[in-house]
């Protein structure tokens, strides 16, 4: 089983023309037309969703950046690195991903596996390197590596890895992809490989969607797929390999980057993205995560946050609104999948439409205060955030098909633990993808697709929000959601 995750890869570049192998690769197997990211539609919420199965509120990764006081007090932490997910751990027993991966549990069978990333998402897919239980089994995370001598050998050959903000970023992906196919490859291809490409999300945030540096990343990607196949022929094993290509997300570009710092501590708000102090109550913790923002409310005070509900409700940027307690003209974090002891008291994913871009890509959303307009990114609830990639070819999968039933991120583990015969301790909340698999034919349940609304009416206006949501089987996706305050 390979896995080849594109960093940001929108389904509407695949084509002959950007990306010949994958499009080869997708007339031999199943293109998923209908694939959903989980939200908020940012890297590391969704790695963790592909090899765990599990929804944000369950695995414990609810967001790229977020606020957890016992790991640092002071300001937001990056959930993915080392010393993160180190204290992570020890304060939850081991659990910092809260449910098992897919690594894991191969490893647990006895089989070996080999992760390959050339972004430090890589740690959260296998991080209990088990010399034990997983002889043989690496992984490598944007030039780190568990066992941490293993880079060591790989360096000595590659020479150091090329880590950002050297450019270009096709660099580290080519020397990633090398690093799997030549050394964690070398004495047999393991049971379960993943390598992920940093492209084209690195160029697209540099950039945008659809300019020539970002075809260009696409064309890389394309091309380190290339050498990953050719090296499965090598090893004699394409023809029983099943390859997944797949994006964590889709993009956008910005149409308005919204100064929310400066424009909450206009309205009277003691908001703080880093505390030089001990917090006071009704203090706001701000963590901007692109196209979405988690609001951490000291003391979970509750006249603050209606009021910061309210403020939000009444501006031109918010999209959606998520409250950790009921409110009135929102929606609440479990309905977004989002909600655990750690989840903040509101979550904003920002407002949206399908205009387009300066070279005519659809897609354009408002953004936090980290980067600038006309410059790409996503997390939000946009059809082009929440609508990614997904193609998949193999012994195990339909020939020159396409699936419009809807599927997701969350669907990758529980397909590829059911191929490789393994189970999992926990229950998975995504589907198996049977629909696409050879054998005989499924009938599936229909899908049922509903629009959850929320209002709250304001002396000079009202406001309005909806969330598509789409049930198949019992896994839930979110499709779009979407907000806007009317004034009367």
């Amino acid at each position: 089983m390979l896995v080849v995750v594109w960093d940001g890869m929108r389904p509407d570049f695949v084509s002959e023309k950007n990306t010949p192998t994958l499009a080869a690769l997708a007339h031999d197997g199943v293109t998923f037309r209908n694939n959903h990211a989980v939200f908020p539609s940012a890297t590391n919420v969704n790695g963790t969703a592909l090899v765990t199965g599990a929804y944000p509120g369950r695995s414990g990764l609810l967001a790229n950046h977020v606020y957890q006081p016992e790991i640092d007090a002071k300001k937001s932490i990056d959930v993915e690195i080392p010393v993160v997910v180190q204290k992570g751990d020890e304060l939850s027993g081991g659990k910092y991903v809260a449910v098992p991966t897919i690594a894991e549990l191969v490893q647990v069978g006895g089989g070996r596996s080999a992760i390959a990333t050339a972004k430090t998402v890589g740690l959260l897919l296998d991080r209990h390197i088990d010399p034990k239980r997983g002889k043989d089994c690496l992984t490598l995370f944007a030039g780190k590596s568990l066992p941490p001598d293993a880079i060591l050998s790989i360096a000595k050959t590659l020479g150091p890895f090329p880590a950002p903000p050297k450019k270009p970023f096709t660099q580290s992906d080519s020397w990633t992809t090398k690093a799997l196919t030549d050394f964690l490859w070398k004495d047999g291809v393991p049971a379960f490989s993943l390598l992920w490409l940093s492209e084209p999300d690195a160029s697209q945030h540099a950039t945008a969607p659809g300019t020539d540096a970002a075809l260009a990343a696409i064309k890389s990607s394309d091309e380190n797929l290339a050498l990953a196949l050719a090296a499965l022929n090598r090893q004699h094993v394409r023809a029983t390999t099943d390859v997944f290509v797949v994006s964590d997300h889709g993009f956008s570009t910005i149409r308005h980057m919204i100064r929310l710092p400066e424009v909450l501590a206009h309205a009277g708000f003691h908001v703080a993205t880093e505390f030089t102090a001990p917090p006071k109550p009704g203090d706001i913790m701000m963590v901007g995560n692109g196209g979405a923002v988690l609001f951490y409310v000291t003391g979970h005070d509750q006249a603050v946050t209606h009021r910061l509900v309210e403020f939000l409700q009444q501006s031109d940027f918010a999209g959606v609104i998520f409250t950790k307690a009921p409110m009135e003209g929102t929606f609440t974090l479990d309905q977004g999948k989002i909600d655990n002891a750690h989840a903040p008291d509101v979550e904003l994913a920002f407002r949206w439409n399908d205009s387009k871009n300066q070279v005519g890509v659809p897609g354009m959303i408002d953004a936090d205060w980290q980067r600038a307009a006309g410059e790409g990114t996503h997390a939000t609830l946009s059809k082009f955030d929440m609508h990614n990639t997904l193609i998949a070819a193999g012994p195990d999968f339909r020939r020159g098909e396409g699936d419009d039933s809807p599927s997701g991120n969350v669907d990758l583990a529980p397909t590829i633990a059911r191929i490789l015969g393994i189970a999992s301790p926990e229950k998975m909340d995504g589907r198996v993808l049977s629909e696409a698999m050879t054998g005989e034919a499924v009938e599936l349940p229909a899908a049922n697709t509903h629009t959850l609304e929320a209002a709250h009416n304001f002396p000079d206006g009202n406001w309005k929000q909806y969330l598509r949501v789409t049930e198949l089987g019992g896994t839930i996706y979110l499709d779009e959601g979407n907000g806007e305050f009317a004034g009367r």
